[in-house]
């Protein structure tokens, strides 16, 4: 292994729920025009990140099956902050991967979104929020949402966020054995692609809906097969493409007694909404531990 002098900081890299989906529109360059309602979870991913002057090697000590290093976002954008800030510093990075991929969590974006904020403290960059947003939207729709760590009603293809404060109820978050491409999903002809736009940002939730989940539930019978056994119990949606589905209670108790029923073969946790990321106060913590002169 590399010689590594410097300490690891732990971050978290949390989940998101899509608590509704609208797509207004597709613009010419082929992205959509999205209405999302983001809230975060309790739950996530791990990273630990250790920089090193020496060098500039961005090292990913964890890689993840079926994933080149080249091509995971975190390292994607470690890179892209080194470039942007002609920053001469390393890193070493290592993940404790909780999250599914092709789940419709936000995994790989919260990854990156991580990663970036985690470098702007330890690398001392002092680039603003707003930056690193913009410098997140080329990496992915939904790094911004991570980056700004707030709850939001996002629009356009998810860059124009205005918070929100939905209730934070406990989630049942399951997953079926099947992996959803994204990609796959937005360019699908049977995507509704009209939904009309929302007049303000006073969400009535129960009104809306998620646009990709009868295409998804088509498509999938997994996915159909799991969702209908959900919604005998409590209410259940898909969150952005799949192939999770969220069911909602008012305690933990409710939700992890449906979690123990269950049919088998079934990935799944409980965690509770959260509508401010706990990654920006652990920042914060660190930010405070760090030596001047490192």
């Amino acid at each position: 292994m590399n010689n590594i002098s410097q300490p690891f900081y732990t971050f978290p890299s949390p989940a998101k729920l899509n608590l509704f989906l609208h797509i207004v529109g597709r613009r010419e360059d082929g992205y959509h025009e999205l209405e999302t309602l983001f809230q975060f979870l309790d739950y996530g991913d791990l990273i630990e990140i250790s920089t090193t002057t020496s060098s500039n090697e961005i090292n990913l000590l964890t890689p993840i099956a079926g994933v080149s290093n080249h091509d995971n976002l975190m390292v994607k954008a470690a890179i892209l902050l080194q470039n942007y800030t002609n920053c001469s510093a390393g890193a070493y990075l290592k993940i404790k991967k909780i999250l599914p991929m092709g789940g419709g969590l936000g995994g790989g974006s919260s990854n990156a979104a991580t990663v970036l904020l985690a470098l702007n403290v330890l690398w001392k960059l002092n680039l603003s929020i707003q930056t690193l947003s913009k410098l997140g939207l080329s990496l992915g729709a939904d790094v911004p949402i991570f980056i700004n760590g707030y709850a939001a009603l996002a629009r356009g293809v998810g860059e124009q966020l205005s918070a929100v404060y939905p209730k934070e109820y406990w989630y049942l978050v399951t997953k079926p054995d099947v992996h959803i491409s994204t990609a796959t999903i937005f360019n699908d002809k049977n995507l509704p692609r009209n939904s009309p736009r929302l007049t303000s940002n006073d969400v009535e939730i129960e009104s809306c809906r998620n646009d990709c989940e009868t295409l998804v539930i088509n498509r999938y019978p997994e996915v159909a097969k799991l969702l209908t056994w959900l919604v005998e119990y409590a209410p259940s949606r898909m969150t952005g493409t799949g192939a999770c589905i969220f069911s909602r209670f008012t305690t933990r108790k409710e939700a992890l007694l449906i979690q123990s029923k269950l049919p088998q073969g079934i990935e799944s946790f409980v965690a509770q909404g959260i509508n401010q990321s706990n990654l920006h106060s652990t920042l914060a913590e660190i930010a405070l531990t760090i030596p001047p002169n490192n």
